[in-house]
């Protein structure tokens, strides 16, 4: 019997199991998750499940059934100490289990801020798992003071939270502007505005120096001096690929765990899929962190290994919600060099090129724009700067020219 074995329950270990049960595999699947509950989306994690909107059920990707049902091996809180790539093998808490196929959906790991200025004090949190928004929540009542160090879509998306909460919220972001690594100006003078608007005191071009408290968390020392009151600390300031169990089994490394277009890694038995991986991307390698790209390549990897021999193409899309807006966003923006932006009928989006090639399309509110916007980047087609500026353009019409 076909044996495959998945080291990763998230998002991509949970999609490539149901693309194989619907493709009808006939082996034995075993799916190894570290956390103690069935795999769950993590996106509504700090917003619909922080504020209460969401159930833990209504987290889970599938009814825990599921797994039993389509004879699934599904280990929770269980843990893979090592590979054996030669032999084929996987310890799990003690135990070795052969596979045929080994799939790797490690996922990724939050960045957190060194012990030297405070990060290990209680009262400090990242943003990742449900244990993480759950050891929060207690703290997040009306009046208490946060502080979020990061200001990336992680920690905007926590500050738009807890001021819905009635939390007073310092954010603070070490570069000139937020969003500084991932956007354009335009897009962050967007998001400032938004949240300055709902009481969020941002702060750019400071750093934060260190936290202050002995055992708990107490405020903090900024780079340029200030000092802060904080009842707690939460850190948003990015994450890195989960590869330590790939490089103790010797597979290749560039940029979190290296794969071929069909999600094969140096190792010809080892494949992997999601936030952990690098793969081709129009002539160079990227990574992409993203729900989608879980998705779309874990699904692309169950069909090779069922035979089908398909090659992974991404295309890039991405969603962040805050407060009453709805960011959406196709392409990437690697490369721009002009930034055109479109309003209509209260909609905005911000439309990257580079020269006259259309990269990528950052809509707000504006599910129309978006749409069409990924179908044109999608078709390699560039519509002119002008066209997209220009209120009175009919958009469905640049898809046909």
């Amino acid at each position: 019997m076909h044996k495959v074995i998945v080291v990763g329950a998230g998002q991509a270990g949970s999609s490539f199991v149901a693309k194989l049960c619907n493709s009808d595999f006939k082996g034995k699947i075993t799916l190894i998750g570290e956390e103690p509950v069935p795999p769950y989306q993590r996106p509504p994690l700090s917003k619909a499940y922080l504020l209460g909107d969401m159930t833990l059920e209504r987290l889970f990707l599938r009814p825990e059934s599921f797994y039993s049902d389509n004879g699934i091996d599904l280990r929770m809180g269980a843990r893979v100490t090592s590979i054996d790539a030669r032999a084929q093998t996987v310890t799990v808490d003690g135990d070795v289990m052969p596979y045929d196929d080994l799939v790797l959906t490690t996922g990724s790991t939050p960045r957190r801020l060194p012990a030297s200025i405070g990060g290990d004090l209680d009262g400090v949190f990242t943003v990742r798992t449900l244990a993480d928004v759950n050891a929060m929540a207690p703290r997040c009542v009306e009046g208490a003071k946060v502080l979020i160090v990061g200001g990336g879509y992680i920690g905007l998306e926590a500050a738009a939270v807890a001021s819905k909460l009635g939390l007073n919220v310092t954010l603070v972001e070490m570069s000139d502007r937020i969003l500084q690594r991932v956007a354009a100006s335009e897009t962050s003078d967007f998001f400032r505005e938004l949240h300055t608007r709902h009481g969020v005191d941002i702060r750019e071009g400071v750093g934060l120096e260190r936290l202050l408290g002995q055992q708990t968390v107490r405020g903090a020392l900024l780079t340029d001096g200030t000092k802060l009151e904080a009842d707690f600390v939460i850190v948003g300031v990015g994450i890195a690929p989960s590869t330590g169990l790939a490089e103790q089994a010797g597979v290749a490394l560039v940029n979190g765990i290296s794969v071929d277009a069909t999600g094969r890694t140096s190792e010809p038995h080892i494949w992997a899929a999601g936030d952990c991986v690098s793969f081709p991307y129009q002539g160079g390698r990227i990574r992409l962190e993203s729900v989608p790209n879980a998705i779309e390549q874990a699904e692309v990897v169950a069909e090779n290994i069922l035979g089908n021999a398909k090659e992974y193409v991404a295309k890039p899309w991405f969603w962040s919600d805050q407060y009453d807006v709805k960011l959406q966003i196709a392409g990437l923006n690697i490369g721009y060099d002009n930034v055109v932006t479109r309003r209509v009928d209260g909609a905005t989006s911000f439309w990257y090129y580079s020269g006259d090639t259309l990269l990528e399309v950052d809509a707000m509110n504006d599910p129309r724009g978006y749409m069409i916007g990924k179908r044109l980047i999608e078709a390699g087609k560039s519509p002119s700067r002008a066209a997209i500026a220009d209120p009175d353009t009919d958009m469905k019409a640049l898809l046909k020219a």
